[in-house]
């Protein structure tokens, strides 16, 4: 799915609000994790959503055309679009007025110049960034459902100086260079003119302070590396590729926010007996020329216990049998794909005499006569 707003709904450019109302309800109702049979229905359900929220939005809708895809990303990431005072909001998309901060459009300005109108405060809490790591399960984990623990290693507050970077004993002294601001201010010269341009300050990195010591385990940042043993709820019926979320578990905030996410890549194993299409699972069984003939009742393995099939007669070597509800559970939703059971019938390698008398009579009750190329079985036998 394209990462354009108006390629994810399926709109032109043009369209208007009752058409792109329209076209989310139809997104929406195919790709809901709910409904949806996708290995990454969910991420696509998240992505018409969004969709919709910034093309039904009159103002954001201006900016993402204007901007493009990645730089209204990027801007709205920084608090360039929350509508709130001195921000882009409903009438005013370029910010609030009275206190002279340009709100959306300062966070444009710093999209493309680094800096803007409106000052930002260095020092507001911030998300931690999301970590990534993957794990392996076996198909039968994936069928029923698991709970697994997992080691990461990932940043962590340090404990020493409680993510301040000091001992608590540390003299304090006002930063020379941003005098306690934690910014610094240049003017630099754009094509729309001068434009000033605030970033944090190099030398306190924003703290508008300095202290006299530094944390000896940390180094200063605050933060250590340390190996975290987790435990990780993996539903049943999740495919190979898809991501579990394990909400906080993620990198530590900055000034007090709250932790990043930890997102796990689940990587299913390959089953020697089954092959998975979905919810669905398919599997081969070599019967008998008797068998086939005269039809039989059989066990058939399935993920959670055998079942038994029946086998009609005349049935034809490389037919299909459909056993519904055996394949692997829904993600998220009730009931359970099929199992689809693929017969091959198996000549024996040698025939006693008696074995072979039976045979010659039954083809020469049928006036047959049969030419079979040399190899052949063995050939049937290797395929299993």
């Amino acid at each position: 799915m394209s990462e354009d707003f108006y390629d994810v709904l399926g709109v032109s450019r043009d369209a208007d609000e009752d058409e792109i109302k329209k076209a989310y309800r139809k997104k929406a109702a195919e790709y809901h994790p709910d409904v949806s049979d996708e290995p990454d229905a969910e991420e696509k359900f998240k992505k018409v959503k969004k969709a919709k929220e910034v093309l039904s939005d009159d103002e954001k809708r201006q900016a993402y055309d204007q901007m493009g895809h990645d730089r209204f990303e990027q801007a709205e990431k920084r608090g360039g679009f929350d509508g709130g005072p001195g921000g882009a909001g409903r009438g005013n998309p370029f910010g609030g007025g009275g206190g002279g901060g340009m709100g959306g459009m300062g966070d444009i300005f710093n999209e493309f110049f680094g800096g803007g109108g409106g000052r930002r405060n260095p020092n507001r809490p911030r998300q931690g960034s999301n970590l990534r790591t993957s794990m392996e399960i076996d198909l039968e984990d994936a069928y029923e459902g698991v709970t697994k623990q997992i080691t990461v290693r990932r940043p962590e507050r340090c404990d020493a100086c409680d993510g301040e970077g000091h001992p608590p004993g540390a003299d304090v002294n006002t930063c020379p260079e941003c005098n306690g601001q934690g910014q610094v201010t240049q003017v630099q010269q754009t094509p729309f003119g001068r434009v000033q341009q605030s970033q944090t300050c190099p030398r306190c990195n924003g703290d508008g302070q300095q202290y006299s010591e530094t944390c000896d385990q940390c180094g200063g940042d605050g933060i250590v590396q340390r190996e975290a043993t987790l435990k990780v709820d993996v539903p049943a019926g999740i495919a190979d590729g898809q991501t579990l979320q394990m909400e906080r578990e993620g990198a530590p905030g900055e000034n007090g926010g709250p932790n990043g996410d930890l997102l796990i890549e689940v990587s299913v194993r390959e089953h020697p007996d089954y092959e998975r299409d979905g919810s669905d699972l398919f599997y081969r069984t070599a019967l008998s020329f008797p068998q086939v003939v005269f039809g039989d009742k059989i066990e058939v393995p399935t993920l959670d216990g055998s079942v038994e099939m029946d086998v009609p007669e005349g049935t034809q070597s490389g037919e299909t049998f459909r056993l519904r509800g055996k394949g692997m559970p829904h993600l998220r939703r009730r009931g359970n794909g099929d199992l689809f059971v693929k017969v091959q019938v198996v000549t024996p390698d040698s025939l006693n005499a008696e074995q072979r008398e039976a045979l010659k009579e039954f083809a020469e009750a049928g006036g047959e006569e049969v030419t079979v190329e040399k190899g052949f079985f063995e050939r049937i036998k290797s395929s299993f």
